[in-house]
Formats: C-alpha cells, sequence, structure tokens
C-alpha cells in the first residue's frame, strides 16, 4: 500500500521536472498522510499540466456518504478500468503525486518497522493518482484524490508486498493524457534498481511528527519470525462491488 509520503524538493525543481508553468507555492512536508490536502499534477481542459491540491481519499461521484474516501487511499491497479469506484477517474482523471519518498513499514520484534523508499538519482517520484469531484446535495464540492497500488519489486519485497505505481518521466505525458485510457501497461512495479530503501524512525508513525529528521537512516529493528502479518491493505475487507 501506499500510506505516507514526502515531499520537501524546491517548488521550481518540482515545476521543472512536471512541466508545470510556473513554481507551485508549495512547503516542505516529510510526513503526508491520508485525507490530509495533498498535491498533484494533471492535465487541464487546455492540455495544461496544473498542480492543484485535493484531498487525499478518493470519493467517488456517485456516492452519496464522502466519508468512504477514508477507505479510498489507494486503489488497487488490478482490473483498475472495470472497478465502479475507479472505472470513470482511471478513464479521464488520471494525475501523478509528486513525492520525494514513501513510507512502507515491516514487521518486526518491536512492532513495525517503517522505511523511507526513494530515488537514487535524488529527482521526485511520480505517484500514479485518479482524482474525482463530488458534489453534495447542499452544494458543497469536494475534490479527492488516490494513490495506485501495485505489487511490490524485489527491493521491496521483504519489506511489503505492495507498493505505490511510480510513472517514469518519459511516460508523463501518456499518462496524463485525458484522450486516451490505453495505459494499463503502465500499472507495474517500478525497477528496484532506480530506488533505494532504508529504515527510518518510528516517529513517522504520528502525523504530528514532521520534519527532516524523519528521512535519517537508523538501525532495523530485529526481525519478528512469528505468523506471516496481516497487508495493511487488507484490514478493511475489499468490496469487490465496491471497489
Amino acid at each position: 500500500m501506499c500510506g505516507r509520503y514526502e515531499l520537501h524538493t524546491h517548488p521550481a525543481a518540482i515545476a521543472l521536472v512536471f512541466g508545470l508553468s510556473s513554481p507551485p507555492p508549495l512547503k516542505p512536508r516529510y510526513n503526508i498522510a491520508p485525507m490530509q490536502p495533498v498535491a498533484i499534477v494533471r492535465e487541464n481542459s487546455a492540455g495544461e499540466r496544473v498542480l492543484t491540491e485535493m484531498r487525499w481519499g478518493l470519493v467517488p461521484r456517485w456516492t452519496k456518504d464522502p466519508s468512504i474516501g477514508a477507505q479510498l487511499i489507494n486503489a488497487r491497479g488490478e482490473g483498475i478500468a472495470d472497478k465502479p469506484a475507479f472505472k470513470f477517474p482511471f478513464e479521464r482523471h488520471r494525475c501523478l503525486l509528486p513525492a520525494d519518498g514513501f513510507y512502507e513499514w515491516k514487521v518486526a520484534k518491536s512492532g513495525k518497522q517503517p522505511y523511507l523508499v526513494a530515488s537514487k538519482s535524488g529527482l521526485p517520484l511520480a505517484l500514479a493518482g485518479l482524482y474525482e469531484r463530488w458534489l453534495g446535495p447542499d452544494g458543497e464540492v469536494l475534490d479527492t484524490c488516490t494513490v495506485i497500488t501495485t505489487g511490490a519489486n524485489d527491493l521491496l519485497r521483504g519489506v511489503h508486498d505492495r507498493m505505490p505505481v511510480i510513472i517514469a518521466p518519459q511516460q508523463y505525458a501518456r499518462w496524463l493524457d485525458r484522450t486516451t485510457s490505453t495505459v494499463t501497461d503502465l500499472i507495474a512495479p517500478y525497477p528496484s534498481e532506480a530506488l533505494y530503501a532504508h529504515p527510518v524512525s518510528t516517529r513517522v508513525n504520528a502525523v504530528k511528527n514532521d520534519d527532516a529528521t524523519l528521512l535519517e537512516r537508523v538501525d532495523e529493528a530485529p526481525i519478528d519470525e512469528g505468523p506471516e502479518p496481516v497487508p495493511d491493505e487488507d484490514l478493511v475487507p475489499e468490496q469487490e462491488s465496491l471497489f
């Protein structure tokens, strides 16, 4: 899954990497969590790339209960084009979430050991996402998004069995193109050799902690030899008719 990430690259560099017309007004964030406003890059009706903020946790346009967004922070990439909650946004509302790194948790004797995963190049990653606009009966407008996940690559398989889909720079235009939905081949694990991972402090577990020290390497806790843990994504039973 992808339930926490960080973005600290200078706005001017973000504009350059993602092809934006001007630097976005972003501040460094080292512990971005679900249900918070997050930055997404999308293509507008004029075909221009723009950066906007939306709440992390997708609310389908047809739902009557917007609280479902808390369950839809991630969208499993397998069969995504056929799932009611994601079918329309996958066709028309694909986006990229800039991230310098994301966190995953590995089960250890002392609890879950968080890991930071980032690009060896030092450039921001582009997490594949979807966005949607929900209109409430009282006129409320809610713009939300989700991060698409896939199976883990060789680097991360020992930490977690899922990882966010990462779109390579040469595929940004294709992923964001609102006129095509033939992008399912891009839903795949990112090459292990392009990433690194190291254990970080359990301070990242608390959303209130949001500073650069969260990125620092720490000693890994002993690994638990007990029963296979339940993956985080399975804590909320998947309802195939909805998700």
